[in-house]
């Protein structure tokens, strides 16, 4: 199975202004549906902004995020699929 890697952008009001225990609850949370899900979706990382999160995740493809969203609960606003990476090092390529 051939992973790939997507952006998705969840629109949570407030999200910004939780706390500790509760971002450990929601990661939980996740974690369960991921092992429900597995090995079609992982979580890479996500970063948490005012109104929304932006997470990085390998998946199949954008239904298996879709499935993670429907059974965590959490919304998958956009989905984006990740064409390419660059990073400081590619203008050294």
């Amino acid at each position: 199975m051939t992973l790939r890697r997507f952006i998705i952008e969840r629109d949570m009001p407030a999200v910004g202004t939780l706390g500790q225990a509760e971002l450990s609850g929601a990661a939980a949370k996740s974690n369960e549906a991921l092992a429900a899900l597995a090995p079609a979706v992982q979580w890479v990382e996500s970063f948490v902004a005012s109104d929304k999160t932006f997470c990085v995740y390998l998946a199949e493809d954008e239904d298996a995020i879709r499935r993670h969203a429907e059974i965590s609960g959490f919304p998958a606003s956009r989905i984006t699929a990740v064409a390419r990476m660059i990073d400081p090092t590619t203008a050294h390529a």
